[in-house]
């Protein structure tokens, strides 16, 4: 499943999603992914995290980065979780409708048995009604 943490810009979303990715590697048995605009967090990150700079892909939308997170998950069957940060920017999102890529990444997470945990700057009044219930965190 997908889970949401929602709020706007300045929050402190990445702050959560950093403290529930380093607390979730302490009982992992597979890997982890985090996702990102850039390499700023890697020093926050546990060593055994694999940070993926998304700006070093030539992602041109959405449907492309839906692609690039099925590649990530082909590639790697112990992967247990996916944490995605600037989730807007990085999914190519900014001023577009979200509800198709985060149905699109909840399938996703279901089929591969994958965690999908989603850092988004949006209110929670903001994000479609057909994915209140996976908001886990709104700021």
């Amino acid at each position: 499943m997908v889970e949401l943490i929602t709020g706007n810009k300045g929050k402190g979303k990445t702050k959560i999603l950093l403290d529930k990715v380093n607390n979730e590697i302490k009982e992992a048995s597979g890997s982890i992914v985090y996702i990102d605009k850039s390499t700023k967090h890697m020093y926050e990150l546990n060593n055994k995290i694999r940070l993926i700079d998304a700006s070093a892909y030539p992602l041109k939308n959405a449907d492309e980065f839906v692609g690039f997170i099925c590649g990530i998950i082909s590639q790697d069957h112990d992967l247990e979780s996916i944490y995605l940060d600037s989730f807007l920017k990085v999914a190519k999102l900014e001023d577009a409708d979200v509800t198709s890529t985060l149905v699109q990444l909840d399938r996703i997470s279901k089929t591969y048995n994958v965690a999908i945990i989603v850092s988004i700057s949006l209110d929670k009044d903001d994000i479609p009604e057909v994915l209140h219930d996976n908001i886990t965190v709104a700021l």
